[in-house]
């Protein structure tokens, strides 16, 4: 029976959480790295028990932490980061410049079929890459260097890159989110980036048809459909048919469409999940009711599921990379919150309840499925 790796980072420590294929029983390990902000584990898709996490803190700065048999162990490895290539500044909120500094990692995205090469996304906004498991980080300074770099500026959370999507169809290409400057997509490697942000509407840029700026939150892609792109917003939730040279809107019946998180089942490309927050200055979910809503239409019909999460009295947040889903034939749907619960739904987000509770206020969960 296949069995189901649930790794929890949290803002103090790690969490790793185990059950078998029913996802009824569940082992929680951890925590590890305790006391530290783990904003980021993710396992190797070539080999599952290769897992690397960000760990980090704002007195002793930032580590890269790898495990070789499945979060047992973890040795820190090669945690020298150098941006290179692209001297210079940003802008900050009032325009001044402000000099590119190296503050932590958001987001490991390692390779589909090597698990020695590994994407990191890392604030101030950068992508960098490790081909030796971690020992060595290289930037991939054409980003940076893109000639829109000058107008980026920090989301309320940081100027992160929060979002690295790999496609599986052309091993050249891949996809990334900034927050606050928008998407971006390569078809070469990396070595040159455009910008894919036209359709997105922000409130407070003055240009509508402005090339950056957008705060993206999170985007998601169907492995089957590398071409069509789900994006949170800061508000609006989007999709793109044409991998993001256009986008439009698909909030519909959302009670809100301001959130964070965003994520495709397994096995339908057109059902879409996400988590409504009442506002940008009040995150927490909207009257107290923790709901997840779920469209199986592609967008803009939206149903609420609430069978089994709190439905009053409730105010947590669901942060960008908190939402996971599994492989197996019924998909499984998994959340954190701020609050410290996780919450999983073995059939399709249905039904839920809390594989765990009052752990550390949560910033990523992901999902391994394990034969």
């Amino acid at each position: 029976m296949s069995k189901v790796r649930v790794l929890v980072g949290t803002r103090k420590g790690a969490f790793i959480l185990t059950a078998d294929g029913k996802r009824q029983k569940w082992e929680v390990n951890g925590p590890h790295f305790a006391g530290w902000e783990l904003y980021h584990l993710k396992g190797s898709p070539a080999d599952p028990n290769r897992i690397y996490a960000s760990q980090s803190s704002g007195w002793f700065g930032q580590l890269v932490q790898r495990s070789n048999d499945g979060g047992k162990t973890w040795e820190p490895v090669g945690n020298k980061f150098a941006y290179d290539g692209v001297p210079g500044t940003h802008q900050w909120y009032d325009g001044t410049p402000h000099p590119w500094e190296f503050k932590r990692v958001w987001h490991f995205e390692p390779s589909l079929h090597d698990p020695d090469t590994v994407y990191a996304g890392v604030e101030d906004a950068a992508i960098f890459q490790t081909t030796d498991g971690g020992k060595n980080w290289q930037e991939l300074p054409g980003l940076r260097g893109h000639g829109s770099g000058p107008k980026w500026q920090p989301g309320a959370g940081g100027m992160c890159l929060h979002t690295i999507i790999l496609d599986r169809s052309q091993p050249k290409r891949m996809f990334i989110a900034i927050s606050a400057a928008g998407a971006f997509r390569t078809d070469d490697g990396g070595a040159t980036w455009r910008p894919i942000n036209r359709g997105l509407k922000s409130q407070y840029i003055p240009d509508p048809n402005a090339e950056v700026g957008h705060c993206v939150h999170h985007v998601a892609m169907h492995p089957s459909r590398p071409g069509v792109l789900f994006m949170q917003k800061h508000w609006d939730v989007m999709r793109s048919d044409d991998a993001g040279d256009n986008w439009r809107e698909i909030s519909g019946n959302l009670p809100t469409d301001f959130g964070f998180v965003i994520d495709v089942h397994a096995h339908e490309p057109e059902t879409i999940y996400v988590v409504p927050i009442k506002s940008d200055s009040e995150h927490f979910v909207a009257e107290g009711k923790l709901r997840v809503y779920r469209s199986q239409t592609g967008g803009n019909e939206w149903e609420a599921l609430t069978n089994g999460l709190p439905q009053r009295d409730c105010y947590v947040n669901v942060l960008r990379d908190a939402m996971a889903v599994d492989s197996l034939d019924d998909c499984g749907i998994y959340f954190g919150t701020t609050g410290g619960q996780v919450y999983a739904s073995s059939d399709a987000g249905d039904t839920w309840n809390a594989i765990v509770r009052d752990l550390p206020a949560v910033l990523s969960v992901e999902v391994q499925t394990l034969s």
